[in-house]
């Protein structure tokens, strides 16, 4: 049967080495990091047995930023916030039932560096209403991302470092050994709730540091030795 209005294009990655990867859904997870828990307000596990339930909202497909090109200022907000993560790109669909944090890794297709871009304001009275809050995070443009990095050529992730710089100035700085649920860990959880598939990202979470982004600000991210991610803000605060 033909469509009746235009398809919507897929939104793709560059991968490096060549090709493309089709973006299926993206999964984030809030609260991975336990200096960031605390910055915003929240009690941080002092062990993995502490740790609870992850934390995990959405944002569109099509809210990718890639080829590092400028980012516009979206609408609504005031306090747009910045906070980079480890991007984790699937290429296998995960079995029925729930994924052993063992079989995980082999879902896993690449990597890359992103930010998680956050209407704060926006999210800030939702919380205290109680209600939800993906008009602060699942908006236009607010998934920027990398090139993404097969698996075999970015190598192990312990011990790196994720990084944000705005006009120059170090504003995010940690290590992926601090996540509270590494990427195994995040899968198995997520695998609980919803059926994992080839083409899905997970924006792991960010360390301490997040902070306004302006029109005008440049800002460059990089996982350390695997992908580096660079843009700048366009257009005014409405």
């Amino acid at each position: 049967m033909a469509d009746l209005i235009p398809a919507p294009a897929q939104p793709r990655i560059p991968v490096r080495g060549g090709g493309t990867f089709p973006v299926r859904r993206i999964y984030c997870v809030g609260r991975n990091f336990a200096d960031h828990a605390r910055e915003m307000g929240a009690a941080a596990p002092a062990s993995k047995a502490e740790r609870g339930q992850p934390v995990f909202f959405h944002k569109p497909g099509d809210a990718i930023v890639t080829g590092n090109a400028d980012v516009p200022y979206p609408p609504a907000t005031h306090d747009l916030h910045h906070e980079v993560e480890l991007v984790v790109a699937l290429g296998k669909d995960a079995p029925p039932g729930v994924l052993s944090p063992e079989d995980a890794p082999a879902l896993v297709f690449a990597y890359g560096v992103g930010l998680d871009l956050t209407r704060r304001d926006l999210q800030a009275a939702a919380k205290a209403k109680g209600l939800p809050w993906d008009t602060g995070k699942g908006f236009d443009h607010s998934a920027p991302v990398s090139e993404l990095v097969p698996v075999a050529q970015a190598g192990e992730l312990a011990g790196r470092t994720l990084m944000l710089r705005v006009n120059g100035e170090v504003r995010q700085r940690g290590s992926l050994d601090d996540l509270i649920w590494d990427v195994a860990d995040i899968l198995h959880e997520l695998s609980k709730l919803y059926a994992l598939k080839a083409g899905d990202l997970v924006y792991m979470g960010t360390p301490a540091g997040v902070g306004p982004l302006k029109p005008g600000d440049a800002f460059a991210a990089s996982l350390e030795g695997i992908a580096e991610l660079y843009g700048a803000v366009t257009g005014v605060a409405l």
